[in-house]
């Protein structure tokens, strides 16, 4: 090197690192062909980290404080460069500080529904979204394995492949949780910490740690969100079929009455209670009104039916529904039985 060169050349006696705003995990200092004046200072303030990278190679990692960059602090001048200890002279490596702080509301997301096994339904589909926060505990690994060289890393870099992991990781998060499928609503921090104790493995891989995962609302599908308001009506009653029938027929009467309005039939009418369950309550007073018997009754019988305004197959299409709900379980054997008896005793 010339001596104008030498002299142009700049000599850096603090290293230090004043993060500018939210996002960077990752900032390397700007040497621009400068050289590290020996016996200079590097200051690590309690967020950060810092690597000395020398040659290619992760050389050493400082924590928070000021260091002065010797011999002493820095092996690497020896046994890299193989000075002498004496031999007291600038020299140049590539500097990284990296944020240790807490990088907060993170969002995790499905954007497509996910597709679980569950010990109940089998295969179903899910859709959860939640905020996650994490942070760099071993700055060589995520160094070498994720940030590189580039002069800055931020938060949105990092961004989709954590998003990625979380994801990933669903399944395995509602297996391990315990948690019945239809239970996942109204258990979601059970979920978040199963999550949480799924995924942070895949963190740990790249030098991060998952400090904290919520969950802010898990979609059922639509079939089952029915099945979980039924059972959100039994626990309203404490359990009992009875109280749970009269229950159920109180929201069916709305859509009953406005059915009756449009004229439709009686078996029009049952459909309008469909997942009512008070079927074997309500229809009795509907069909103790003159239903009278199917294809199979006689002549006579017909004609008084639908004298009466009954058709037959809206009678046939009754006693289908009732059989439909017993085979559901929502009737019991014991009350298809007695409606069933009651049916053919009008048919006498």
């Amino acid at each position: 090197m010339g001596l104008m060169d030498f002299i142009k050349k700049q000599f850096i006696d603090v290293l230090e690192w004043t993060e500018s705003g939210d996002g960077v995990i990752a900032w390397r200092y700007p040497m621009a062909g400068n050289e590290i004046q020996y016996g200079g200072s590097l200051t690590v303030r309690e967020s950060q980290v810092a690597v000395f990278v020398n040659e290619g190679k992760v050389a050493d990692v400082f924590g928070p404080g000021m260091h002065k960059l010797t011999t002493q602090t820095l092996p690497v001048l020896t046994y890299l460069k193989n000075w002498d200890k004496l031999f007291e002279s600038p020299f140049k490596s590539d500097v990284y500080f990296f944020s240790t702080r807490q990088q907060v509301d993170q969002r995790w997301g499905t954007s497509q529904p996910v597709t679980i096994r569950d010990k109940d339904f089998g295969a179903v589909r899910l859709r959860a979204f939640g905020n996650y926060s994490y942070r760099v505990v071993d700055a060589k690994k995520f160094h070498t394995e994720i940030s590189g060289t580039r002069d800055v890393y931020t938060v949105a870099d990092l961004d989709g492949q954590l998003r990625g992991l979380m994801l990933q990781h669903i399944s395995d998060a509602v297996a391990s949780s315990g948690v019945a499928f239809l239970d996942l609503a109204a258990n979601q921090v059970e979920f978040a910490k199963a999550l949480l104790e799924a995924t942070a493995p895949s963190f740990e891989a790249i030098g991060l740690k998952l400090e904290a995962v919520t969950m802010q609302n898990v979609s059922l599908p639509e079939e089952l969100q029915k099945i979980l308001d039924q059972k959100i009506g039994m626990g309203m009653v404490g359990g009992d079929m009875g109280k749970f029938m009269q229950y159920q027929t109180a929201q069916a009467i709305p859509k009953f009455a406005e059915g009756a309005g449009q004229g439709g039939g009686i078996a029009g009418d049952a459909m309008g209670l469909g997942a009512g369950v008070a079927l074997g309550q309500v229809l009795a007073g509907q069909l103790s009104q003159g239903l009278q018997p199917p294809a199979a009754a006689t002549p006579v019988a017909a004609a008084a039916a639908v004298a009466a305004g009954v058709k037959p197959e809206d009678v046939m299409a009754t006693l289908e529904k009732l059989g439909e709900l017993k085979s559901k379980g929502i009737l019991t054997q014991e009350e298809f039985d007695a409606k069933k008896a009651e049916l053919l005793k009008k048919l006498v």
